[in-house]
């Protein structure tokens, strides 16, 4: 992705004074779908995947990142694809997390590949960042449609919402992979979805992703309106069956995507709202990218407009670089992707001479004195240099990475560090020779 260099050093010459995170979160691979989940402290999303160069909605994979700032996400890879179902053949479509018990589940629309319908399926894992299993090793439920959503409501009911074109719910029980009663229709009425112009067959506005959720006794549906381009809408209940009742839009239609999808969450004291775009160069409506941003209900309970944007959602609080930081945590990266490393987790590789890693809000106090990295070379290694607020800013450090003998053979590097003190963007930029220089496994500063 070293496409992206050119960009990044235009937008870095307008950086905000507050910190922010900049949008697309991801910019290492394509992903669409966003969902997130707020748990222990932590905001989790997760999302799809589309693959590079896609002329369709080409998905094979789900993936998930996390952040305790909104602004430094951490990738922790892809715990979940379409091989976890031995029943599935094709289109790992939008689906979302939810906690139950200290168990998380994970509603994926896939295609069966018996019937070859859409079917929603479920996974259970024992962490938010799995491994995810198969709960069932068959459909959970199918009728062709797809973009599931589930909620737990105050009484203990939970509920799985999904549907393209219509809409239907199912009371889920206790155990979250089995369900009382069968699927219910959600009468589509334009009091309830709006009205769509131009297409008798579909009178409303509803058109798929819906995102379901309660807040102050207000049940929210937000979802993807007409099509194509889609905007965002909701309706609101005073339960969770309904009666629904259209209140118009939250994003109006705009960006490089034919498609939206919707994912909203309170988090330590305020709102987001995650949504995505075709906005990573070579982008569009099948190579789609997320992005968040931080909004306020009216007094009302309703939503004000929310545009897109490229600043996205302001930092909350700082990172600490005295603990160990894994280098897949990255605020904006140009050039660099991820894989999984033999060490646990993912690493940073494909770097080659120029690209760069910021992460945002370091709060280094009165200084640093030294960087431990874990780093590991094929080639000759190369240098990461530390600088301050930009990929050419102040040079605090540059730490000599050696050949080791191979991508995932590990060794711990150190170099002394001078002049990083109070709060900063860190910018890790790598230089060297032609080529693959070395892969970064993690970091931390000393004090």
């Amino acid at each position: 992705m070293a496409w992206l260099t050119g960009l990044l050093c235009v937008l870095t010459l307008f950086q905000p004074a507050v910190a922010r995170a900049d949008n697309p979160i991801v910019q290492t691979i394509y992903t669409a779908d966003p969902a997130p989940l707020v748990h222990d402290g932590r905001v989790y999303l997760y999302t799809g995947h589309d693959e590079d160069g896609s002329t369709w909605f080409t998905m094979k994979e789900w993936r998930v990142y996390s952040s305790t700032d909104m602004v430094n996400w951490t990738d922790h890879g892809s715990p979940l694809n379409l091989a976890t179902f031995s029943w599935a053949s094709a289109n790992a479509w939008a689906g979302q997390v939810i906690e139950r018990g200290g168990k998380f589940y994970w509603y994926v629309p896939v295609t069966n590949r018996a019937t070859g319908r859409m079917a929603i399926g479920v996974a259970v894992a024992d962490s938010p960042t799995g491994p995810f299993r198969d709960a069932l090793g068959r459909p959970l439920v199918e009728n062709g449609e797809i973009d599931p959503t589930v909620f737990v409501d105050d009484d203990g009911q939970a509920y799985l919402y999904w549907g393209n074109p219509n809409l239907w719910y199912v009371r889920l029980n206790s155990d979250m992979v089995s369900y009382s009663g069968g699927p219910t229709q959600i009468p589509l009425t334009t009091q309830g979805f709006g009205t769509r112009n131009g297409n008798p067959d579909r009178p409303t506005l509803f058109e798929e992703a819906p995102w379901v959720y309660q807040r102050d006794g207000l049940y929210y549906m937000v979802f993807a309106a007409q099509c194509c381009s889609e905007f965002i809408a909701y309706s609101t209940a005073p339960g969770p069956t309904g009666p629904w009742t259209y209140r118009g839009t939250i994003m109006p239609t705009q960006g490089s995507s034919f498609t939206n999808h919707p994912g909203v969450i309170d988090y330590r004291g305020n709102s987001y709202f995650f949504y995505h775009n075709g906005a990573l160069p070579g982008g569009g409506g099948f190579t789609r990218s997320v992005a968040v941003e931080q909004f306020s209900y009216r007094a009302d309970g309703g939503f004000p407009t929310i545009n897109m944007t490229t600043t996205g959602a302001p930092q909350v609080g700082t990172l600490d670089p005295y603990v160990r930081q894994e280098a897949e945590t990255i605020a904006w990266g140009s050039g660099v992707e991820t894989e999984a490393s033999n060490e646990g987790g993912m690493n940073v590789g494909w770097i080659e001479n120029g690209d760069w890693i910021r992460v945002e809000g370091a709060a280094f106090g009165a200084g640093a004195r030294s960087l431990d990295a874990r780093v590991a070379s094929a080639t000759s290694g190369g240098r990461m240099e530390i600088r301050l607020d930009a990929p050419g800013g102040t040079l605090v450090g540059t730490c000599e990475v050696p050949a080791t003998g191979g991508w995932q053979n590990w060794t711990t590097v150190s170099c002394p560090v001078s002049g990083a003190t109070g709060t900063h963007d860190v910018y890790f930029r790598y230089t060297g020779g032609s080529g693959n220089l070395f892969n970064v496994n993690w970091w931390r500063f000393s004090a």
